[in-house]
C-alpha cells in the first residue's frame, strides 16, 4: 500500500523479496517501487508498543454503531485506511477535542479537512467508527489502522 496513493493492497514479492521485516532488517527486492538504481526512498518502520503506539486491522459493518477498536490507551493520532481502493483517513485530538471527532485529514490528497461527515469517537481506551456505509473508513470491508497515544505512558486512561 502506498501513502500518496488510493490503491487497494496487492500481494507482489517484488519490492520486499518475500522476506519478512525483523526488528533490525528489511530485505529489499527488485521492485522499482522500493530499489531503483539511483533512487531516493524512504521507510517508515514502526513497533507496537503498549500504551504508545498500536497496529492493526478491523472489520466494517456500515452502521453508525460502528465496530470498537481496542488500543489500550486513549489516541493522539489514528490513521486508517481500506485494503480496498480508498482514501487514508487521519483524525486526531488536537483538531478535534471532543467527541464525535469528525474532522480527519486525507494524507493521499490535497483536500482540505472534511467538517461533520467522518465520525468516529476517541475514547480512553481505543476508538469507534460511528460512520454509515458510503462514507469509506466503516464499509462492510477491511481496514488496516495505526494509533499513537495521547498520554504515552503504560496506564494512562483518560484525560
Amino acid at each position: 500500500m502506498f501513502l500518496e496513493q488510493t490503491a487497494a493492497a496487492t500481494t507482489d514479492n517484488g519490492p520486499f523479496n518475500s522476506t519478512l521485516p525483523s526488528s533490525t532488517l528489511i530485505t529489499l527486492g527488485s521492485s522499482t517501487d522500493t530499489n531503483a538504481s539511483g533512487g531516493t526512498f524512504v521507510a517508515y518502520c514502526f513497533a507496537e508498543v503498549a500504551g504508545y503506539s498500536a497496529f492493526g486491522s478491523y472489520t466494517g459493518n456500515g452502521s453508525t454503531d460502528g465496530p470498537f477498536v481496542y488500543l489500550g490507551f486513549r489516541p493522539r493520532f489514528i490513521l486508517v485506511k481500506s485494503t480496498g481502493a480508498s482514501n487514508w483517513f487521519l483524525w486526531d485530538t488536537a483538531r478535534n477535542a471532543f467527541n464525535a471527532t469528525t474532522t480527519p485529514l486525507f494524507p493521499n490528497n490535497s483536500s482540505a479537512e472534511e467538517v461533520t461527515l467522518y465520525p468516529i469517537d476517541v475514547l480512553s481506551n481505543g476508538f469507534k467508527l460511528r460512520g454509515a456505509s458510503g462514507l469509506g473508513f466503516n464499509e462492510s470491508a477491511n481496514y488496516i489502522y495505526m494509533a499513537f497515544a495521547e498520554s504515552p505512558f503504560k496506564y494512562a486512561n483518560a484525560r
